[in-house]
């Protein structure tokens, strides 16, 4: 069996006001995952819980990120988060910045290697 990712989505989300990187985190998730419904495991005939899931997440400050609480969005398959510099931090007249998380979620399959 051979690792083969087949799918890759893209989101984006903020937290206006309480500089808060795991909730912007959170709707970036949030925006990659309600656009589409992933049914690739049923294609191949592999359970739900098989789909390797990897997701990255780009925010100023990625030491502020609570990735474990992020896990819970999803309702099934294997999740791994890694928090990298990215996002956006958008200065604000308070001094408090409006905070930009991205993500991108890789969906995978381990997979017989095409012939």
């Amino acid at each position: 069996m051979m690792k083969q990712r087949l799918l890759t989505e893209f989101g984006q989300g903020a937290s206006l006001r309480r500089q808060d990187y795991t909730q912007a985190a959170r709707r970036a998730l949030q925006d990659a995952l309600w656009h589409n419904s992933i049914n690739l495991a049923e294609l191949f005939s592999k359970d739900k819980e098989e789909m390797l899931i990897d997701v990255e997440i780009g925010v100023q400050q990625p030491d502020q990120l609570d990735t474990s609480a992020l896990k819970d969005i999803f309702p099934y398959g294997q999740i791994t988060i890694t928090a990298t510099k990215g996002g956006l931090d958008v200065p604000r007249p308070d001094g408090n910045p409006t905070v930009i998380a991205t993500v991108a979620i890789n969906v995978s399959l381990d997979l017989e290697p095409a012939t």
